[in-house]
């Protein structure tokens, strides 16, 4: 799918250290041609506001804690 912002591999990602990914443009993330998230960087206040309400609306949706992943790997 065409997308608006540039898009990267999760091994692309994966090698960036947290002063890099501060200088990365937003992008979306894939692995093996799927998608798997929408990388923000918000450089300002109203870009970080608006993607914590955007955020908000996919977590009522759906998803787990890190928790919830993280015990569920404990016991496979």
């Amino acid at each position: 799918m065409a997308t608006l912002i540039p898009n990267i591999t999760i091994s692309e990602f994966r090698k960036l250290k947290a002063s890099q990914m501060k200088e990365l443009k937003s992008c979306e993330v894939y692995s093996d041609g799927e998608y798997l998230f929408t990388f923000i960087n918000s450089n300002n206040e109203y870009v970080r506001v608006q993607s914590e309400y955007l955020a908000l609306k996919s977590n009522t949706i759906g998803g787990k804690d890190i928790e919830e992943i993280l015990d569920a790997a404990v016991f496979v």
